[in-house]
């Protein structure tokens, strides 16, 4: 859990929900603007893989893929001509932004889950109403410093409260200068298709808490479609997606000491027709034994480790999965193609 004490101006934070506990560190950006820092330590980096390569069907935890190399290589695949869901969603905030600057209403706090690049990001705060802040999370720190720097240098009127954690676990909110008329979730790209059904209700329930009553969620979500155009978005042909699920094996050989040969593992992702969801996986190319943390893990030839999901939606079952959470979905945006869409939701 990451707590902020209270500082000077009004408090805007909800009772604390439980959690890991993390590092948590304020560094100033520059003139006015200070990170607050609860970067996952490494001790939970380690506890995680560990735990994941011990079960019978090996996993790793997909939000350690965002390191500094992680997040240039995803903001390639964005690029990528076979990746369609950046780009849709993009030409959906050109077009609607406005129409959810008026949904969500004048004097907003916009709490981002996840701010990458911040494209998004600058359309939805160009088109708000006297928003009061912004509070971008992600788990990169690198990308989450420069995407606030060139946020604040744009929009210099908006109080930006930077927090590098995983926005997965439990947070509270930093105290803002001025009062919000109310707390909405940021949750673009389509990321909390990368969640289990079950982690997404998790993850919205903490949402409704952090937001409180009377708040929104205008969230991203990739529509179901057919198959050939969704396994060729996750297996570009230039590799780029291949090398950004090695990255996780990467980062674990230099931060967590592994030894993993990532010659000796091959990106594969295919869609998994009952779960409605791409799974991506990195399978042994050979039998081998990977050494991490003290332990042993041993692969045979053709095993994988599945490294992240990304499930499919329409909107209508999406609408009714957020109600059972405590979401009223007001609006729904789509492209003409509907490939993708972008949905607003009310905290009852």
């Amino acid at each position: 859990m990451c707590k902020f004490e209270k500082g000077p101006g009004p408090e805007f934070s909800r009772p604390p929900a439980g959690g890991k506990i993390v590092k948590e560190v304020r560094v100033n950006l520059f003139e006015g603007i200070q990170l607050i820092d609860c970067e996952p330590t490494v001790a939970s980096f380690l506890e995680e893989a560990l735990s994941g390569l011990r079960k019978p069907r090996k996993t790793l935890p997909c939000n350690y893929f965002y390191d500094e190399r992680g997040s240039e290589l995803f903001a390639r695949i964005c690029e990528l001509e076979e990746y369609y869901p950046t780009r849709t969603e993009i030409a959906i905030m050109q077009e609607y932004a406005s129409e959810m600057a008026e949904a969500i209403g004048p004097g907003c706090a916009i709490v981002e889950y996840g701010i990458g690049s911040a494209l998004k990001t600058r359309i939805l705060l160009e088109r708000l109403i006297e928003p009061a802040a912004c509070i971008p999370v992600d788990i990169s720190r690198e990308f989450l410093i420069r995407s606030t720097k060139d946020l604040a240098a744009i929009f210099p009127k908006i109080e930006f409260l930077p927090v590098c954690a995983n926005f997965s676990e439990p947070f509270d909110l930093p105290p803002t200068k001025r009062k919000p008329a109310r707390a909405v979730a940021y949750f673009p790209g389509s990321t909390i298709g990368n969640l289990t059904p079950e982690e997404a209700a998790v993850l919205l329930k903490n949402m409704a808490k952090t937001c409180g009553s009377g708040g929104g969620l205008l969230v991203g979500i990739d529509l179901i479609k057919d198959v050939e155009r969704l396994e060729a978005a996750y297996n570009d042909g230039l590799g780029v997606t291949a090398e950004f699920n090695k990255n996780i094996l990467r980062r674990m050989n230099r931060e967590l000491d592994a030894d993993f040969d990532l010659e000796k593992f091959d990106h594969f992702a295919f869609y998994n027709y009952g779960e409605r969801r791409i799974e991506s996986h990195l399978v042994s190319r050979a039998d081998q034994s990977v050494r991490l943390g003290g332990e042993a893990f041993a692969f045979r030839e053709g095993e994988a480790i599945h490294t992240e999901n990304s499930h499919k939606y329409d909107t209508e079952d999406f609408s009714a999965f957020a109600a059972e959470v405590g979401f009223t979905a007001e609006r729904v945006w789509t492209d003409a193609w509907w490939l993708f869409a972008v949905v607003y939701l009310r905290i009852d």
